[in-house]
C-alpha cells in the first residue's frame, strides 16, 4: 500500500493515476469532479465537499465575460454549491458572525449526503479556509459540531478528514500567530468526530526558489506540524499538495500521507476558483526540481559542457534535450513530471521508516551539489534561477 495520495482535479490527472499512480491506495477528488468522471473500484475515495470556495463566494460566481476554461471549472463548482441549500448564507460574511443553526445543519446534512453517495473512505469536514484573526472560528466550529451530529445520525462508518487551510504565511511563521489556530483545529476536530487532519499552506510555493522559503516559512510549518501532533490525536495526517516540503514532513514523520499533484499543479488552490495558466514545465530529475521549457534546450547544451562524460547527470540531460520537442507539448511534459516525482516518492518509500529523513536529505544533497556546479536557467526562472535553488531549503529542512 502506497502512502501518498494523489490529488485528482480532471480526466486527465485520473488517467494518470490510472496508469502511473495504479498502486495508490486512496486518492482525492471535490464532489463536483467525482460527479463528473467514472471512477476506477478499486480506489478508495477521499471526497472533498469544497466549502473552501465559499471563501468569496462572489468571486466564484460564473460570468459571461469569463474565458471558457474559467467558466468551465468555476461554474461546475458552482452549479453544485447552488443545488445546496444554505450555500448563499454560508458564503456570506456577515452570517460567519451569528450562523444560524438550522441553515447551518440543512447546510451541512445536505453536502454530505451527496458526499456519501460515492461510498468514501474519507470526507473532508466542511470547513472555511483560515484567514487573520477570528471571524471564522464561530462558523468553523458550528459546521464541525454539525458534521459530529451528520456522522452520529447516519452512523457514517467511514473517517472525517479535518482540513486546516492556511491562506497566508503570516498565519503560520510566528508560533504567537499559530497558538490560537492550534486551539480552534483542536476543538473542531473532536467536535465534528474527525479522525485526521489536512494541512495546506495555499500561499506557499515551494519549488520558487524563495529566500525566504529556508529559514522562515519551511520551519514555521514544520513547527505548526509538531505542535498540531502535540494537541491533536490524530490517526491519519496528511500535508500537501507541495513540491517537496510534503515530502519532507512525511520523511521526518510529521505527517503519514503526503498530497501530491499530478505532473502540473503542485500548489492547493481553492474550490471552485478559475484556472490558472502556468508555463509548461519539465522535471530534471537529477536536480529534484522541474524547470519551463523557455530556453532549456539552450541551457541543456551548456550544462553538458561542463558535465564530464562518465557524469550519472549526462545521460538524462542528453535525453531530456533529445526529447525536447515532445516535452514541449504540455500534456508530454504533464506525464515526464508525474513519472519523475512517482520514481522520486518510491526511491524515499524504499528506506525504513526512521531512515527516511536521511535518505531524503542526502537524496537533496547529490541535487544540491549538482546545481551548485551548474550554469543559471533562464531569467523566466525568477527566484528560481540557480539550479540548485529549490533543493537547498528542502535539504536544510529534512533533519
Amino acid at each position: 500500500m502506497s502512502n501518498y495520495v494523489p490529488f485528482i482535479t480532471s480526466s486527465k490527472t485520473l488517467r494518470l493515476v490510472k496508469s502511473i499512480y495504479h498502486d495508490a491506495d486512496t486518492a482525492r477528488l471535490s464532489i463536483d469532479v467525482a460527479e463528473r468522471l467514472t471512477l476506477p473500484d478499486s480506489l478508495k475515495l477521499w471526497i472533498d465537499p469544497g466549502v473552501d470556495g465559499l471563501d468569496d463566494l462572489e468571486r466564484r460566481r460564473p460570468r459571461p465575460d469569463s474565458k471558457d476554461t474559467d467558466k468551465e471549472k468555476t461554474s461546475a463548482w458552482y452549479e453544485f454549491m447552488k443545488s445546496i441549500p444554505g450555500f448563499e448564507s454560508i458564503g456570506d460574511p456577515s452570517f460567519w458572525l451569528k450562523p444560524d443553526k438550522g441553515e447551518t445543519k440543512r447546510f451541512v446534512t445536505k453536502v454530505l449526503d451527496r458526499c456519501a453517495k460515492h461510498q468514501p473512505t474519507w470526507i473532508t469536514v466542511p470547513q472555511l479556509p483560515i484567514v487573520e484573526g477570528s471571524s471564522r472560528n464561530r462558523i468553523n466550529r458550528v459546521l464541525a459540531k454539525e458534521t459530529g451530529n451528520w456522522k452520529r445520525s447516519r452512523s457514517f462508518s467511514g473517517r472525517f478528514i479535518l482540513p486546516l487551510i492556511f491562506t497566508n504565511q503570516n498565519q503560520i511563521n510566528g508560533k504567537t500567530q499559530r497558538n490560537p489556530k492550534v486551539e480552534q483545529a483542536e476543538r473542531c476536530y473532536h467536535e465534528s468526530q474527525a479522525e485526521g487532519l489536512w494541512v495546506v499552506d495555499a500561499s506557499l510555493t515551494d519549488d520558487s526558489g524563495s529566500r525566504t522559503l529556508r529559514n522562515t516559512r519551511f520551519p514555521g510549518i514544520i513547527a505548526l506540524h509538531q505542535e498540531l501532533n502535540n494537541k491533536i490525536p490524530s490517526k491519519i495526517r496528511i500535508a500537501g499538495p507541495y513540491w517537496g516540503l510534503n515530502l519532507v514532513l512525511w520523511a521526518r514523520g510529521l505527517v503519514d500521507h503526503p498530497l501530491i499533484g499530478i505532473g502540473g499543479n503542485y500548489q492547493y488552490h481553492l474550490a471552485g476558483g478559475p484556472s490558472r495558466k502556468s508555463n509548461t514545465r519539465v522535471a530534471i530529475s537529477s536536480l529534484r526540481r522541474r524547470v519551463g521549457i523557455a530556453q532549456l534546450d539552450s541551457w541543456l547544451v551548456g550544462a553538458l559542457k561542463v558535465l564530464g562524460p562518465a557524469h550519472p547527470a549526462r545521460g538524462e540531460f542528453e535525453r531530456v534535450l533529445k526529447q525536447f520537442s515532445l516535452l514541449s507539448d504540455e500534456d508530454n511534459a504533464r506525464q515526464q513530471v508525474a513519472r519523475f516525482y512517482k520514481t522520486w516518492v518510491d526511491l524515499i518509500a524504499t528506506n525504513p521508516t526512521l531512515g527516511r529523513s536521511m535518505a531524503l536529505f542526502q537524496d537533496l544533497s547529490t541535487a544540491y551539489a549538482l546545481g551548485k556546479s551548474l550554469p543559471d536557467f533562464a531569467k523566466t526562472e525568477e527566484t528560481a534561477r540557480k539550479p540548485e535553488s529549490v533543493a537547498e531549503p528542502l535539504m536544510l529542512n529534512c533533519l
